[in-house]
């Protein structure tokens, strides 16, 4: 198998849980090497998404390594299953990398929870809000590059409507359903198609009004993707120079506790409907 020059985060995940797995079985990279019949390098390689792996190898690892999680093992071996090229990989080389790597963790997530503070959540957003909110950088992107962004944007939407699309729960402040992006106009039609995503099947659209107070992560945006198992979880997290991916057990737990918060916190999925309304109604 061929080297990859720019592995994605799901490409590296997979790696970085085969180290895990080895470390933990007290195994050196030679070892890993002999099982294999390849250099050790290949196994370096394999560990950071480098070089892709097979099926095969996988369990061939998951057995010597001693690793009796039949379930996280046989989830491992589904992410190194040869399939067919995502949609996002269309936009590589036109888009920020980062971006495609969202595109292809919501593609792949069991379920999906995800808090906002300034903005409608991506995959319920309007065409024109999108605009809007690509177009207010720094500094500013020409027109086309704002047009790639929103094209992309509406094409991450289609993950909801899949046969079988994960489950989707979104946190929102009521600040975002304040923000204006693009004008009264654009911003009512945004609330009335939240309303109406609301209704769907499988999303929970959830308010925190602003007398709730203060509230945790108050500074960014919030992805939670929920793996096939609990190990496979992984955050996404907002930030100036493009979205941050963390798995690490510790940080995971952190952003549990804090959907539980938002949880508890904000209102009802009806109540949350009505509050969006007559906001809408006031623009």
């Amino acid at each position: 198998m061929s080297t990859r020059t720019t592995p994605t985060v799901r490409q590296r995940r997979l790696g970085a849980e085969l180290r895990k797995m080895r470390l933990a079985a007290g195994a050196t990279t030679e070892y890993a090497a002999g099982l294999l019949g390849i250099d050790r390098t290949r196994v370096s390689n394999m560990e950071s998404g480098i070089r892709p792996i097979s099926p095969e190898r996988v369990r061939t690892l998951a057995c010597n390594y001693a690793c009796a999680d039949e379930e996280y093992v046989e989830s491992l071996v589904a992410m190194a299953a040869p399939g067919e090229r995502g949609w996002w990989e269309r936009d590589r080389g036109t888009l920020a990398a980062g971006l495609l790597d969202i595109a292809e963790l919501e593609w792949h997530a069991a379920r999906i929870s995800t808090t906002q503070t300034v903005h409608v959540p991506g995959l319920f957003q309007t065409e024109d809000y999108a605009r809007a909110v690509f177009a207010a950088v720094l500094p500013p992107p020409t027109r086309l590059e704002v047009e790639l962004r929103v094209a992309h944007r509406m094409e991450r939407q289609r993950v909801l409507d899949r046969s079988e699309p994960p489950e989707y729960v979104a946190y929102v402040h009521e600040a975002a359903l304040r923000m204006r992006f693009g004008g009264s106009d654009v911003m009512r039609l945004q609330l009335e198609r939240l309303c109406a995503a609301s209704d769907r099947d499988g999303v929970d659209i959830r308010i925190l009004p602003v007398e709730a107070g203060v509230f945790p992560g108050a500074g960014h945006a919030l992805l939670y993707a929920y793996g096939a198992v609990p190990q496979l979880d992984t955050v996404q997290l907002d930030s100036a120079h493009g979205p941050e991916f963390t798995h690490a057990e510790a940080q995971l737990a952190k952003y549990r506790a804090h959907l539980d918060w938002m949880d508890d916190a904000s209102l009802s999925t009806s109540a949350s409907r009505d509050f969006i309304r007559t906001i809408a109604r006031s623009l």
